[in-house]
């Protein structure tokens, strides 16, 4: 699927820089000018791997992704090491949950939340 993902990213005029993840989550890390917007391009992703999904593997009929997402924009200067953090994906969270990661994150930087709409 990440390449799937890949595919849909530059067909949105986009640069992707690396795909990754695990069962539970998809990291994508791309460069993009300002258009299009951001809420679009995560709209494509969403919308085209899903219909992928749906045709490639008719047992996963139910599979849908949150109705949220979250973005955060990364500097240049910080390129190669989230490339490097969302290719050890698997093993990252061997040691931590996505989950405890994520609202670490948003604690960490002071991001305001409601957890009952975080998970979706």
């Amino acid at each position: 699927m990440h390449e799937y993902i890949g595919g849909i990213v530059r067909q949105a005029t986009v640069i992707p820089v690396v795909v990754g993840g695990t069962d539970d989550h998809v990291h994508v890390l791309f460069s993009m000018r300002t258009e299009p917007s951001v809420a679009e391009i995560v709209r494509k992703i969403k919308a085209g791997s899903s219909k992928w999904i749906h045709e490639t593997f008719p047992n996963l009929r139910k599979f849908a992704w949150q109705s949220g997402y979250g973005v955060f924009s990364v500097s240049k200067s910080r390129t190669a090491e989230v490339t490097r953090y969302i290719a050890d994906q698997v093993e990252h969270h061997r040691r931590r949950s996505f989950k405890d990661e994520f609202l670490g994150f948003l604690e960490k930087h002071g991001i305001e939340y409601d957890i009952r709409y975080v998970w979706g």
